[in-house]
């Protein structure tokens, strides 16, 4: 686990160093939408695996097991997560414009836009996961500083935290599943629609040596990668959630051989996972980026070489 963790780490921080440099022959847009997708998803392994998980297990940060810096974890998490799963639908919608819409692609698809769409999307997150500050009690008290925390009762039986909580079902993950299959087969179908196109024009020598075919196809597979990779590790957390375990999502009852918290935990963890998955499948299918990092840990041997001489 430690070994994953540290590898979600390494690939997001290459991914931010070599993405900002803008070496990789993307565009300023992309660069920036991807950029943003593996801050996010950096921060969401720190915050909520780092300094949330490992240190309930382990304590070594005592300070983070303070009832108001553990509410403030827990709100950074989830804003985390909202990020990276709403940033990978921006993009996803930004490719959708620039594939299908020649008109909307000179206006929408630039740096200005993405930056625009970054920031609303970090805001929007932080504005409506806020109120889960205020959805946590201490554990326990001792010499009058509470630590640790845990979710009050209100939030378990109260309407309106329940319907804040269907609120964040429906926004993060089936809103995001929804648009991002509804803006990938409208920009699979617009491909599969140009191929057909293109090789009514060429003739039946040309068709088997067509790069741009070629090209199509990868985008293809890649969008089809994305989709069902962002779809199949939260499907676990969806299913867990449809029969919601209150004393299993407050840590009130840690049996591990009850089916519930095992799904809630393989759930959790999946909903980690994917925080890194797509950032890395999109970045390490681009052949430029593959260079840059074969070069960057090239020159990394060599400086290593230097310095033991």
């Amino acid at each position: 686990m430690k070994l994953i963790l540290l590898c979600f780490l390494a690939v997001n921080l290459v991914a931010i160093v070599i993405l900002s440099l803008g070496n990789c022959g993307l565009s300023k847009c992309i660069s920036r939408y991807l950029v943003g997708m593996a801050a996010a998803d950096l921060m969401g392994v720190i915050i909520a695996v780092v300094l949330s998980e490992i240190n309930n297990i382990y304590n070594y940060a005592f300070p983070l097991l303070i009832t108001p810096i553990c509410a403030v974890t827990l709100v950074l998490r989830v804003t985390a997560m909202d990020c990276s799963v709403w940033l990978t639908v921006a993009f996803t919608f930004d490719r959708c414009i620039a594939i299908c819409s020649q008109k909307l692609r000179e206006r929408y698809c630039t740096e200005r836009t993405a930056t625009i769409a970054i920031v609303i999307v970090c805001l929007w997150s932080c504005a409506k996961d806020v109120p889960l500050y205020f959805a946590v009690e201490p554990i326990i008290i001792i010499d009058n500083i509470p630590w640790r925390c845990i979710l009050t009762m209100d939030f378990l039986t109260s309407p309106a935290w329940k319907a804040h909580q269907l609120f964040n079902t429906i926004t993060t993950p089936l809103l995001p599943i929804c648009l991002i299959l509804l803006f990938n087969a409208l920009t699979v179908s617009h491909i599969i629609a140009a191929n057909r196109v293109r090789r009514g024009l060429r003739n039946s020598r040309e068709k088997r040596n067509d790069p741009e075919v070629e090209n199509r196809r990868k985008s293809i597979i890649l969008l089809f990668a994305l989709s069902a990779n962002f779809i199949l590790l939260w499907i676990p957390f969806i299913v867990y959630t449809m029969n919601w375990q209150v004393q299993n999502y407050s840590y009130k009852d840690k049996y591990l051989n009850t089916p519930s918290y095992i799904l809630q935990q393989f759930g959790f963890m999946l909903q980690f996972l994917s925080t890194c998955t797509n950032t890395c499948i999109y970045t390490l299918s681009q052949r430029k980026f593959r260079e840059e990092v074969k070069g960057g840990l090239k020159r990394l041997v060599t400086l290593n070489g230097r310095f033991c001489r």
